[in-house]
């Protein structure tokens, strides 16, 4: 593992290797020495930054290279098959094809931000980050963090593109953080996905204890006047083929602006439905 954390996600809940001493031979290259060893201890620990060890190592030959190089090659192939094209969504607009015009449009060194909820399953998937340092958010799944980061981005990078995502959820979290990006003439573009939901509680619910919903809807403002009432810039999108327009309109502003997006709460993953979700549960059981 070079420069990870093996943290909830990447560990499949901490089941895919065992506590504390992994099953396997551990190598973990961690630029901080606080992360080596404190959930997994490995065989061997190195304090490194990624790019020194990647230095260090690029003359080793191990007897296994062939094999890797070719297992890189097929692995990259699945993975660009798997996030060049939106998958299918219910509802007009589509989380997935946003992305991919995003991740055509946008410059490489623009700056995305984003705090945590189910909608950021299509910023991992479809979004390609082509620099270094151009995505800020949380790795302990802090709600509401996007929209202060990106204040924060912005005022530290004044000429490069700064875009937040929220959930309808997530933004109300730190949402009148807007009113500070106003007040520094900051443009950053919010970008707030509203299905109406708390869309990974909700998605938890259907999984575990399907048609039983309990404190997940939400009853949202019109968040495109809530940037007017501010005086930045705010326009709604019900339509996938609207949002190309809207983003050049939110950047030609030249002021914070939040693009709100209406999408359908069935839309919880990019690979299933919040149906599909119920249906399977129940038929386990649930």
């Amino acid at each position: 593992m070079v420069g990870g954390r093996l943290g909830e996600l990447p560990s499949q809940g901490y089941t895919l290797i065992d506590i504390p001493g992994p099953q396997m031979a551990f190598v973990h290259v961690h630029p901080g020495v606080e992360e080596l060893g404190r959930v997994y201890r490995p065989h061997l620990a190195i304090h490194a930054a990624p790019t020194a060890f990647a230095a260090a190592t690029a003359a080793l030959a191990p007897p296994q290279v062939i094999s890797w190089r070719a297992e890189t090659a097929a692995a990259h192939a699945d993975y660009l098959a798997w996030s060049n094209q939106p998958t299918e969504a219910p509802g007009a607009v589509n989380l997935g094809a946003i992305m991919v015009w995003l991740r055509d449009n946008l410059p490489a060194d623009a700056i995305v931000c984003n705090g945590a909820g189910n909608y950021a399953a299509w910023i991992h998937r479809f979004y390609r980050f082509r620099r270094f340092a151009t995505q800020i958010a949380p790795i302990s799944g802090s709600m509401g963090y996007g929209v202060p980061a990106s204040v924060a981005m912005k005022r530290l990078f004044p000429a490069r593109t700064v875009v937040a995502f929220a959930g309808d959820g997530d933004f109300l979290m730190n949402g009148q953080e807007f009113a500070t990006a106003v007040q520094y003439d900051l443009p950053v573009i919010c970008i707030v996905c509203d299905n109406a939901i708390y869309g990974t509680i909700r998605m938890h619910q259907e999984r575990e204890y399907p048609g039983r919903i309990s404190a997940t809807t939400l009853r949202n403002p019109d968040f495109a006047a809530y940037a007017r009432a501010f005086g930045g810039h705010g326009v709604t999108v019900q339509r996938t083929e609207d949002f190309p327009d809207a983003f050049r309109a939110a950047l030609a502003a030249g002021k914070p602006a939040i693009i709100h997006l209406l999408t359908d709460p069935e839309a919880i993953t990019p690979g299933t439905t919040l149906s599909k979700i119920r249906a399977a549960a129940l038929a386990q059981g649930g």
